[in-house]
């Protein structure tokens, strides 16, 4: 290409040409809020949160949310008190649903929001009403819950819990770690509460309709439905103390006794050959495997495994795979010799019966023995194939004696696709790690395929829509190649080496799923901010990580986890910190540099985009000095990622 293309500042930062909605704060007595267009969150009781969002949801038969649009929006606000009203439309496949939302906060400390809509056409639904998150802080609280047979104590899972731990809620009250008490009464259903942090959800969802009931609900063009939410709060004894708005101080500390676990790449779903600059630059990186997810009852799967064992020796590491078999481990043998054939080197091999979430025994003992068969010394094991709700409900049928390595995947868009949910779920993925390890203790834990959307959706109870001409598939996030999913991953890959994994892989190698755009296409999507052979931010941030895999992971103390994420580790006398602003604000960062030693910087924001994403080798090279004062004022960007390094 002649020149590189200019995309906007909102492309750059999130992919998006759309401005991020406007947060209005809220306040209620003691209680603070932001409003979001339709959704209530970061209410606090005299500055601890008490509830992370209150918003309406519409979900399809596959469980898909129907966004809403907003055709009425009004907000009063006084000095201890507001009133809010709004018009949403959900409109999308079949469905076609108004609703109207009424929110009104007062001086007393109470919040009450109505939910009332109506079915504008006959559609299948699984879920429609108010969702109430409760923080993950809330972890060990206890809690009493009034339902239709009296009272029930109980406490909000510390461990993630496979199945729901309150049933049947009138209204649920619990103590905050400050000495206030928060009450919520539901009305118009029955709800229920699950541990949304095996979805990487950083709360506990309080949502209608039990899942006990069977779904999906056909609903008929003028059915109605109308909920009350109302959250009572009497103040904390020991209110939270407050930060310096906007700025957010990072600590350094000593060793965590983890390590920097391998990170490798997904290979491209596209299945094209890689193209030798493609090649050339994977090869830069300093990946530890190369995913391939091969179903042995899919026409062509030896010349999948062939192709991605040649690009996997072309860079030089080995193959990472997902195996799909026929029933009870059928065709293990087979694949086995092929790997043989083809002179590939297998890091590791996570099996499953095609069609199968979880792994059996069978199709385990089946695979060990055609592995062992051919001589191979690769780590044989399993999990699950969809979410890490599968492996946590499956502890009694996986085979965890005969696993020698245990996996499962992970994505941030089960529940919300939102920049702010998104990335609430960086510190909910180390609780699936702790749970894990709760499980399968000193059993090898390799996690991946970690993407921002589903791979595919293991609850659709109908066929997925095909996407409108000129849009996205649902497999595709168009933040794919922004600064967002570059800080996104730097929180991500903080948060899961620290918990203590001993693998991740991320993404693809090329394409929209990718690190990088393919070359070898024009672009097809103007929805996707991406030009042939584009490197994406998210490239850097990885490459960063890989160059410190087997490295000593040090402890990352964020005084803002929420607004700064990112990693910290030691090798020898170098030390690397990766700084990221997780907001759509500009942030400052405060770091203290050791009182000895060298430091440089190299900061990935919207001003090093251009050179970045074209020519990769010169923006790594960009290294500036970085002294004790200027660390401790460091100016981010909207989705900036800082990478520092310490000589001595």
């Amino acid at each position: 290409m002649d020149a590189t293309p200019i995309f906007s500042r909102n492309a750059m930062r999130h992919g998006s040409e759309a401005a991020l909605p406007e947060r209005v704060p809220l306040r209620a007595g003691p209680l603070t809020a932001e409003l979001e267009n339709g959704d209530l969150r970061n209410v606090e009781l005299d500055g601890e949160p008490v509830l992370l969002r209150l918003y309406g949801a519409i979900r399809d038969r596959n469980w898909d949310t129907i966004e809403p649009r907003f055709t009425r929006y009004e907000v009063e606000q006084g000095v201890d008190g507001f009133r809010v009203r709004y018009t949403a439309e959900c409109v999308g496949g079949d469905v076609d649903f108004v609703w109207n939302g009424e929110i009104d906060g007062t001086p007393d400390g109470e919040i009450r929001a109505v939910f009332d809509g109506e079915a504008r056409t006959p559609f299948a639904r699984n879920r429609i009403g108010w969702c109430v998150l409760h923080p993950m802080e809330c972890a060990g609280l206890p809690a009493m819950t009034e339902t239709p047979d009296g009272v029930v104590s109980g406490t909000f899972p510390v461990a993630i819990m496979p199945w729901q731990p309150f049933f049947d809620m009138k209204s649920i009250s619990h103590p905050t770690r400050n000495g206030g008490r928060v009450t919520i009464h539901f009305e118009g259903d029955l709800f229920e509460m699950e541990d949304q942090r095996q979805w990487t959800d950083a709360s506990y969802k309080t949502y209608s309709t039990p899942l006990r009931l069977p779904y999906p609900v056909q609903l008929q063009a003028g059915d109605r439905v109308r909920q009350v939410v109302t959250l009572t709060a009497q103040a904390a004894t020991h209110p939270a103390t407050e930060g310096e708005a906007g700025v957010a101080g990072l600590t350094v500390g000593g060793g965590t006794g983890r390590t920097m676990p391998a990170i490798g790449l997904g290979s491209a779903s596209h299945g094209k050959p890689l193209l030798p600059v493609d090649l050339e630059r994977l090869g830069a990186m300093g990946l530890g495997h190369l995913r391939l997810n091969l179903g042995l009852t899919a026409e062509g799967w030896r010349d999948r495994l062939t192709l991605a064992s040649r690009e996997a020796s072309t860079i030089g590491v080995p193959l990472e795979v997902e195996l799909q078999t026929g029933p009870d481990g059928a065709g293990a043998a087979e694949f086995f010799r092929a790997v043989v054939g083809a002179g590939a080197s297998l890091a590791r091999v996570l099996v499953f019966s095609s069609g199968s979430l979880t792994t059996t025994a069978a199709v385990m003992e089946s695979v060990a023995a055609a592995r062992d068969a051919v001589g191979i010394s690769a780590p044989v094991g399993g999990g699950s194939r969809a979410f890490f709700t599968e492996f946590n409900r499956a502890t009694e049928t996986l085979p965890l004696g005969s696993m020698e390595v245990a996996g499962f995947p992970m994505n941030p868009t089960v529940h919300a696709i939102d920049n702010a949910s998104l990335m609430e779920t960086i510190r909910a993925q180390a609780e699936t790690v702790a749970t894990a390890r709760s499980i399968v203790e000193a059993t090898p834990v390799a996690i991946g395929p970690i993407t921002l959307r589903m791979p595919f959706n293991p609850n659709a109870t109908g066929p997925a829509p095909e996407p409108a001409p000129g849009t996205l598939p649902a497999t595709v996030d168009a933040r794919q190649p922004s600064l967002f999913a570059a800080a996104w991953t730097a929180g991500s890959i903080g948060s899961l080496a620290r918990a203590g994994v001993d693998a991740l892989t991320y993404f693809q190698t090329n394409g929209w799923r990718g690190v990088m755009e393919r070359s070898d296409h024009p672009l097809r999507v103007p929805g996707f901010s991406s030009w042939p052979g584009m490197v994406f931010p998210v490239y850097h941030v990885l490459a960063d990580a890989m160059a410190f895999s087997g490295a000593e992971m040090l402890a990352f103390g964020s005084g803002n986890p929420t607004a700064l994420g990112g990693f910290a580790a030691r090798q020898g006398g170098r030390m690397r910190v990766v700084l990221a602003n997780l907001t759509g604000e500009a942030l400052m960062a405060k770091l203290d540099l050791p009182a000895t030693g060298t430091a440089r910087i190299r900061v990935l924001d919207e001003t090093t985009f251009p050179v970045a994403a074209s020519d990769p080798s010169r923006f790594r090279a960009g290294w500036a000095p970085l002294s004790r004062e200027e660390a401790g004022s460091l100016a981010l960007l909207p989705y900036a990622v800082a990478t520092v390094d310490i000589e001595g």
